[in-house]
């Protein structure tokens, strides 16, 4: 049979209010504390999380909602923020919403009767809406790369300057003397999509070019979708000397539809990915590539979390943190003038 805080007292001689206490994270005497400690080990204690959450009311739940699993930077970012939360003792219940609204709305909904504490959420919904059972309970939300303007005053987010990434690449290309720049973008009703869409049309504006969306591919942020792309762009656009793909997934769909043709690159067609995953260590020539900075993001969520679930309105207004991504230079982008 588990021990119970009745065989502590019995081991301690101390009081039941004096080891309750101590287990739920009270100041305790040291010499209690040591004794404690002790008969914890020597029975082999447990604490009973479930019991010790319906009197505190504290789950130490974390719900994540994603739109969907097999992205491999959604995934990088659910281990590193976890590595973050388990340090102080918090868990993780991660939902796949498979990019439908309406599954996603059901998952807050599930994550708020299984008693989260707090949401971190990837957004498939526009408009926020699908929180809104989390708000009526004043719980804090965090919203990850993809920024909502109907929350902006009512959760904090972290999210990569993604127009400036996309602006660095897409100048990249014109200082090497590229004109005829593709890009492959995710959907077009993605916050992140949009950034970096537009960063891509400034960099043409500041070289006086005239934006033509014909050069543009939406896409839908995986292998397949970035290996369609890559062929509509080739088949459109034969004269392209260069092309920005934004997303890992779509990077990687893009280079298989790039070896299936027998296109060499940088020889026949300059090439710029997105995300240093397992690209670097696979990919020759070694691809240039645009970086995100993946652990200090999902540090930030974690730092974000625990300030409001340990500060609450303390914590003040909902904030917006924004991180930069890097342009990493491969051999994979060559200048017109060296073909």
């Amino acid at each position: 049979m588990a021990a119970t805080i009745k065989d502590i007292a019995r081991r301690t001689g101390l009081s039941l209010a004096t080891i309750s206490k101590y287990l739920n994270g009270g100041n305790v005497r040291a010499e209690n504390k040591k004794a404690i400690d002790s008969a914890v080990e020597a029975l082999n204690f447990r604490v009973n999380e479930v019991a010790r959450s319906l009197k505190t009311r504290h789950s130490k739940l974390i719900g994540f909602l994603i739109p969907e699993l097999s992205n491999l930077f959604v995934t990088t970012i659910i281990n590193a923020t976890e590595t973050e939360l388990r340090r102080r003792g918090y868990a993780m219940i991660v939902c796949d919403c498979n990019n439908d609204p309406q599954l996603e709305k059901e998952a807050v909904d599930f994550l708020v009767q299984k008693g989260a504490e707090a949401l971190v959420n990837m957004p498939v919904c526009s408009d926020g809406s699908h929180l809104q059972a989390a708000l009526n309970q004043h719980l804090p939300v965090i919203l990850v790369d993809r920024m909502l303007t109907a929350m902006k005053d009512k959760a904090d987010c972290v999210l990569i300057d993604n127009m400036n990434a996309s602006l660095q690449a897409t100048e990249y290309f014109l200082k090497h003397g590229h004109r005829n720049i593709g890009i492959i973008v995710g959907p077009k009703t993605i916050y992140t999509s949009q950034q970096r869409l537009l960063g891509y049309y400034q960099a043409l504006l500041s070289y006086a070019i005239v934006a033509d969306d014909s050069w543009v591919a939406y896409s839908d942020y995986t292998i397949e979708g970035g290996y369609k792309s890559m062929l509509q762009l080739l088949e459109r656009h034969p004269d392209m000397t260069g092309v920005f793909v934004t997303n890992y997934e779509m990077t990687m769909g893009a280079l298989l539809a790039l070896n299936e043709k027998n296109i060499a690159y940088p020889s026949d067609l300059s090439f710029i990915g997105f995300d240093n995953m397992l690209l670097t260590q696979f990919v020759r020539p070694t691809p240039t590539i645009v970086t995100q900075p993946l652990t200090a993001l999902s540090k930030s969520i974690a730092e974000l979390l625990i300030d409001r679930l340990e500060n609450g309105e303390k914590a003040g207004p909902a904030r917006t943190v924004m991180m930069k991504a890097e342009l990493q230079e491969g051999k994979t982008v060559c200048s017109l003038g060296s073909k």
